[in-house]
């Protein structure tokens, strides 16, 4: 059996995980994610009880009880280079043996679930509409670092994708992935289903231009028209693609729902969007609760 060496897996002085300063017992099977560490209070004021506070940088998680459930919540910051540190290091917590740096013979399989903000993408879906991403298509690459990549991703759709769009070839080749189907049907009735592009950043990525003009002008209106078996792309944000992607090669349940706060169509915004937000997370809280 592998031993992982200390350069591949850092374990802090107290035994907690090298970024998230997390120990295993500190994390709950069920793990809300959300990008602004601000907005971890803000779940966290709904449970009924809290035993565990943990803050490292920009992540902050507190674990506690709603309903009865024992829950975390963690802010991941912004952007799929971050999930990949957080998904990686909560895997490890409940996968691997901090202590022999081995990997535990049994697998655990924890429940994932990302609250996050989006930009409307089609004209009939205005801010407050709560969008599931029952597929990400990650235009970030991270997917392809990563042995296993084609078990889990949706290969025609991303022939389809690349084909339409007129992808170019000096970015990188993107993945898609459904989220866990479960988790899909447990919001399915409450939620728009989605197709979520993952961008690796908010501004030429996402279509933005600024000063720095994009590369393509055309491409993200191009992106925005693809459709695959009836169904079309929704929303951008820029984490979705990865916690669908790693949870779904480490063998966990994950999915992403979002608030759309922004409709790009209309070139309208509301930076106002507290209370939309809020269903959000009361949603989500009652929904997992019942698992």
């Amino acid at each position: 059996m592998r031993t992982i060496p200390p350069s591949e897996l850092l374990v802090n002085g107290d035994g907690s995980i090298f970024h998230l300063h997390l120990t295993p017992e500190q994390l709950a099977d069920t793990v809300i994610l959300v990008g602004d560490p601000g907005r971890v209070q803000r779940v966290a004021a709904h449970f009924d009880e809290c035993e565990t506070e943990v803050a490292n940088r920009e992540f902050h998680t507190v674990t506690g009880t709603y309903k009865g459930k024992r829950m975390s919540v963690l802010s991941t910051g912004i952007g799929t280079d971050n999930i990949d540190i957080v998904l990686t290091e909560l895997d490890a917590l409940v996968n691997i043996d901090l202590a022999t740096r081995r990997v535990r013979e049994v697998p655990k399989r924890l429940t994932l679930l990302r609250l996050g903000t989006s930009g409307g993408l089609q004209p009939d879906i205005p801010i407050g509409t709560l969008v599931f991403s029952r597929t990400s298509i990650g235009l970030d690459g991270l997917l392809n670092y990563y042995k296993g990549r084609e078990r889990v991703s949706r290969a025609d759709m991303e022939r389809r994708f690349v084909e339409t769009v007129g992808w170019d070839e000096r970015l990188a080749i993107p993945y898609a992935v459904d989220a866990d189907r479960e988790l899909f049907e447990l919001f399915r009735e409450d939620t728009t289903e989605g197709i979520t592009l993952s961008a690796p950043g908010f501004y030429a990525p996402q279509g933005r231009w600024l000063r720095l003009e994009p590369a393509d002008t055309g491409l993200f209106e191009r992106m925005i028209g693809f459709t695959y078996e009836g169904r079309r792309v929704t929303n951008c944000e820029m984490e979705s693609s990865a916690v669908a992607g790693l949870s779904a090669l480490m063998g966990h349940r994950a999915g992403t729902l979002c608030t759309i706060i922004a409709q790009r169509a209309a070139h309208h915004a509301n930076t106002d969007y507290a209370p939309h937000v809020e269903r959000m997370i009361r949603l989500a809280l009652d929904r997992l609760a019942t698992l």
